[in-house]
């Protein structure tokens, strides 16, 4: 168990800290052109955070603070322990910045106690604090203590750290300049361990990092993660049945585990902790440039909600980057960029490094700041043609919407039509989210993994156009209206958007040994609703037994051109095993609370009336 530990460590801790760079060799000496500081800074209400500050050596200019706050630890600690990487990248690190870490309240060498997604406090009085005042207690201390500093700041993160980013914008210090949020955490409601209310079950193994509190400042971990009974999790989550049987694994102490189980709807506990919805109530004033990866199957909805956000309420320099990227793939620098089998092409990231993100903070921390980075306000990749597209606004402007139905013969057409389709969705053999046997947090490549084994199976239904006769190109949201009934009283509903490829389509060296990239279903999009929240995620209800119902359910922004010869596929299926955690069928007040006789087989049908509606560029 050993190396399960490791990996799951090395995925959550070094993905998103030392994440910043690739493991390649470099010959670049942190240590021979850095100084290393560590304090511990006094914060509002008294409790001190641990901070690590790297300054350069050359002391003959004065530099700008580029931050990073963390819950996954500023090691290596002690003032003789250098990073062997420093910053957002090579660039940025080698042509000199003071490089500030710090372990946020409550984790690592850091005071105080943690709280998971802590909520923001609008009109903050006296000792109160929230991570918007701990980032500007540290930005105020930084400024006035630290030598050769221009006294302008900038901040980025990945993945939690992206949620610390975008907190910085609320209430943010007049010395910090610049922020880039990527794959930042919006809601955990609908981020990393929900899905539209549905439990990311593939998370489960995280919980162990985000609800074991520490007592005192340490640098070695205090949680442990629970020893799995097979290395196969579709079969030990099979096996183990019932959310309420993993209790044997987190007890009490497990303040997160008891959080999820209490909280199974959108309540206030979970509202609160949004980041998105403050977005919404402040004029934001530093430059925001945000990051996300179209095939982040961990990130998503937060990236496109903070810079939509944004843009609709505040009038500062706002832009967004979307690539061919899983969880932080830019920031590494890998020669071939792949999501799985599917390859987009050589350096993507390392260019995005070098003429974007390292042009946006030396622009507002280094220039004149006036605005005019000669960055496009929209970068985002198009993930079927394989190039990069430029916009002024996201969606782009010439674009019209189009309606495709899920019509009788298995057809995605222009037309409705009467009857439904059926299937019967078993509990006991859930469809799997990948057919490959290993399952792993966190699951990367199924976010472009081939389909065709679903399309064969009886509990999905498929729904697809003919052979495309010219290119269509979808830019912006997808949004599947299902209209469905359902024997039970509760069922999930998993919607798929898939780019069926050629028969004529040639193997690269990222295809797996036993597919073939030809009739390729590469997976475009997908997401899931849990049934009960179809009409408000804060109030669930069950369905009416056989009573056709609605249920609408928005898949997260895509950027991808359907080719000539290629053809559109939609599948629907209810269960989605073990990327989400299995839906009773019977409906229960709580699912995590379930017992074994709650699971209930039923046949859900889907209506041909029902509809998928994209967004088609001109």
């Amino acid at each position: 168990m050993r190396s399960v530990r490791f990996i799951l460590l090395r995925s959550i801790m070094l993905l998103c800290t030392s994440i910043m760079f690739s493991q390649e060799a470099d010959s670049y000496d942190v240590k021979k052109h850095y100084t290393k500081q560590e304090v511990d800074i006094v914060m509002r209400d008294g409790v001190k955070l641990h901070t690590t500050i790297y300054a350069p050596k050359d002391t003959s200019k004065k530099y700008p603070i580029l931050m990073h706050r963390t819950p996954y630890s500023s090691r290596p600690y002690g003032k003789d322990e250098f990073k062997s990487k420093i910053g957002p990248n090579t660039f940025l690190m080698k042509e000199g910045n003071i490089i500030v870490y710090q372990d946020v309240r409550g984790r690592w060498m850091s005071e105080g106690v943690y709280d998971n997604m802590r909520a923001y406090i609008p009109g903050k009085k006296g000792k109160q604090f929230d991570e918007a005042s701990d980032t500007y207690d540290t930005i105020d201390w930084l400024v006035k203590n630290v030598s050769n500093t221009n006294k302008k700041v900038g901040i980025w993160g990945i993945s939690y750290p992206g949620f610390y980013a975008t907190y910085s914008l609320l209430d943010a210090h007049p010395a910090l300049k610049a922020v880039s949020p990527q794959a930042c955490i919006g809601d955990f409601f609908f981020d990393d361990f929900h899905h539209n209310g549905a439990y990311l079950l593939s998370y489960w193994r995280a919980t162990a990092v985000f609800g074991y509190e520490k007592t005192k400042p340490t640098t070695k971990s205090w949680y442990t993660f629970p020893e799995l009974k097979s290395k196969d999790q579709y079969q030990f989550f099979l096996d183990a049945g019932p959310l309420s049987t993993l209790d044997q694994y987190y007890k009490e102490d497990n303040v997160f585990w008891t959080q999820l189980k209490e909280h199974p709807n959108y309540d206030e506990f979970w509202q609160k902790r949004g980041i998105i919805q403050h977005l919404k109530n402040q004029k934001i004033k530093p430059a925001v440039m945000t990051v996300g990866g179209l095939f982040d199957a961990e990130d998503l909805y937060g990236p496109f909600e903070t810079y939509e956000n944004i843009e609709k309420k505040s009038d500062n320099y706002n832009i967004m980057v979307f690539g061919p990227w899983s969880h932080g793939d830019w920031a590494r620098t890998k020669k071939r960029q792949a999501i799985g089998n599917v390859y987009f092409g050589d350096d993507l990231s390392l260019k995005f490094q070098k003429n974007v993100e390292t042009t946006f903070f030396n622009h507002f921390l280094k220039g004149n700041a006036d605005g005019k980075t000669g960055l496009p306000e929209i970068q985002i990749f198009d993930t079927g043609k394989k190039e990069w597209n430029s916009y002024e606004s996201w969606p782009p402007a010439n674009v019209e919407k189009k309606t495709f139905y899920l019509s009788a013969n298995d057809e995605l057409s222009g037309k409705s039509g009467a009857g439904s389709s059926e299937f019967i969705s078993d509990p006991k053999k859930p469809v799997p989210y990948s057919e490959d046997v290993k399952m792993v947090f966190t699951p990367r490549k199924y976010m472009t993994d081939d389909q065709r084994f679903a399309a064969r199976r009886p509990d999905v239904l498929v729904f697809e156009t003919p052979v495309l006769t010219e290119d269509m190109t979808l830019p912006g949201e997808v949004l599947a209206k299902l209209k469905v009934a359902t024997t039970g009283t509760d069922a999930d509903w998993a919607v798929k958007l898939i780019d069926v490829y050629p028969n004529d389509v040639e193997d690269t060296e990222e295809t797996q040994e036993y597919l073939k990239m030809a009739n390729y279903h590469m997976m475009v999009r997908s997401e899931v609703m849990r049934g009960r929240f179809r009409n408000d995620f804060s109030k669930p209800e069950p369905f009416v037994a056989n009573q056709k119902t609605d249920v609408n359910i928005k898949l997260q922004d895509i950027h991808h051109t359907f080719k000539k010869g290629h053809k559109i596929q939609i599948q629907v299926q209810s269960t989605w095993f073990p990327l989400i955690d299995l839906n009773p069928q019977t409906y229960v007040p709580n699912i995590f609370k379930a017992t074994e006789s709650d699971f209930t087989k039923q046949t859900h049908k889907v209506y041909h009336d029902s509809t998928i509606e994209v967004m088609i560029l001109k």
